[in-house]
């Protein structure tokens, strides 16, 4: 094995081929550098609307919405009515910050726990429904690792008022 060296360097190429193709690659990373906060904010959009729906839909009929959790879901340790309520408070308000992107990163945090446990308590949930909860999962793992990026609130206010490392778990980036 042979350690690189100022002497043993491979010669810089500078072809007019890698030097365009060189600038191609630059150009095509400033695009996507240009995209992702739209790309977030796309995704916490889209995340957030299914389930703000969800909540949407249980308090239209919210007899049935108790019936459900009565006798199709699975919801150990509490009675019903208490957990048709804190369900439909959880798709109501965590979809609505993850949105704004206002406290991004517990509101995925507590999607995805939520999005789990609907999974687990609902046991006639079937292949598609499978599918879906996965991908919201995945997308909210986006969110909870990556952060909800510039468009942001928690962008806005950490760079106002925190500086870093807290800063950055509210959405800036180094």
């Amino acid at each position: 094995m042979q350690i690189a060296t100022p002497s043993n360097k491979l010669p810089a190429m500078s072809t007019p081929i890698t030097v365009k193709a060189v600038a191609l690659l630059q150009a095509v990373r400033r695009a996507l550098d240009m995209a992702a906060p739209a790309v977030d904010l796309l995704i916490r959009m889209l995340v957030g609307m299914v389930f703000f729906q969800s909540g949407l839909t249980k308090i239209a009929n919210w007899n049935s919405t108790v019936s459900l959790f009565e006798n199709v879901y699975a919801v150990p340790l509490l009675p019903p009515e208490i957990a048709a309520l804190l369900g439909t408070g959880v798709e109501l308000f965590f979809p609505v910050l993850l949105v704004l992107g206002l406290g991004s990163r517990l509101a995925a945090a507590v999607l995805f726990v939520f999005n789990v446990i609907a999974v687990i308590s609902y046991p006639d949930l079937g292949e598609v429904g499978l599918k879906d909860h996965q991908t919201w999962g995945l997308l909210l793992l986006v969110t909870l690792l990556h952060g909800p990026g510039k468009l942001s609130l928690d962008h806005l206010l950490g760079a106002r008022f925190f500086s870093a490392p807290y800063g950055r778990f509210f959405g800036r980036r180094a």
